[in-house]
């Protein structure tokens, strides 16, 4: 059976042809300044899977990869690769950044994570490197998703996968890397209800049934947005500037009170 799914995800990722957008460099280097090792970096993929897993999932992301910054001895054309991720058709791989510049990202930060507990979080992906794709997981997490009336079809189990600790896929590997630590990513609510007082217990969730969406969501991670990090200016950000506005639809402060005036007679 796992050659089988080994084989469906091999001709998966083979007609797998995202949309490359033009490259901006100055967008490579606001990220790059940007990203801290510990980072997890969500990606909007351009792909036929990409696109069923946004759906399932009701959301922008389809792929998560730990920042661990730069890896000795692996580099791209001369670019250090400072990824490390499962993709399907190489399993758990290093990669650069330039690699999804063309994409839609977003940072999200685990928030008060100790220098030490990062170290171990990058270093628990960084050995990884090598092991296969779970594509089981993948099935298995569609089935899980599938929105009523088809959700008869699904199960609810408590994990998902092949079982097989050789196999993981993008966000089961990323999730596996913070629970190596503790560090909590959307853990399970169990109420616990008294005569007297409600307790909610917080419970770690196993880490097949994680989605990309899942760090996006989760309160213990900040997103954090390159543009914002490199003190925008509004001002000067699009073109133009306050003094120098020439066309009336984008003077608003002068519409608006020419609006307020029109208003009071």
């Amino acid at each position: 059976m796992g050659r089988i799914f080994d084989s469906v995800g091999r001709l998966i990722a083979r007609l797998q042809k995202p949309n490359k957008e033009p490259l901006n460099p100055k967008d490579l280097t606001a990220l790059r300044d940007t990203l801290q090792p510990g980072d997890v970096l969500l990606v909007e993929g351009k792909g036929r899977i990409s696109a069923g897993i946004k759906y399932l999932t009701q959301s922008t992301w389809s792929h998560s990869a730990l920042y661990v910054g730069p890896i000795a001895g692996a580099a791209s054309s001369g670019e250090p690769h400072v990824l490390v991720e499962a993709n399907i058709g190489e399993g758990v791989v290093s990669a650069p950044l330039s690699k999804y510049l063309h994409c839609q990202t977003r940072i999200c930060r685990p928030i008060g994570l100790s220098r030490g507990d990062c170290e171990k979080v990058c270093r628990y992906a960084y050995d990884r490197i090598g092991l296969g794709y779970d594509f089981k997981n993948v099935i298995d997490l569609m089935r899980y998703l599938l929105p009523w009336p088809l959700s008869c079809w699904s199960r609810q189990p408590i994990a998902l996968g092949s079982g097989d600790a050789s196999r993981t896929i993008c966000s089961s590997l990323v999730a596996q890397a913070f629970d190596s630590v503790r560090f909590p990513i959307l853990p399970a609510i169990t109420s616990i209800a008294s005569h007297t007082v409600r307790h909610e217990i917080a419970e770690p969730r196993d880490s097949s049934l994680y989605v990309p969406r899942d760090f996006d969501i989760s309160p213990y991670f900040m997103v954090v947005k390159p543009t914002l990090v490199r003190d925008f200016n509004y001002e000067m950000g699009f073109g133009t500037s306050k003094s120098h506005c020439t066309d009336p639809a984008l003077n608003l402060p002068t519409r608006f009170a020419e609006s307020l005036q029109h208003t009071s007679t």
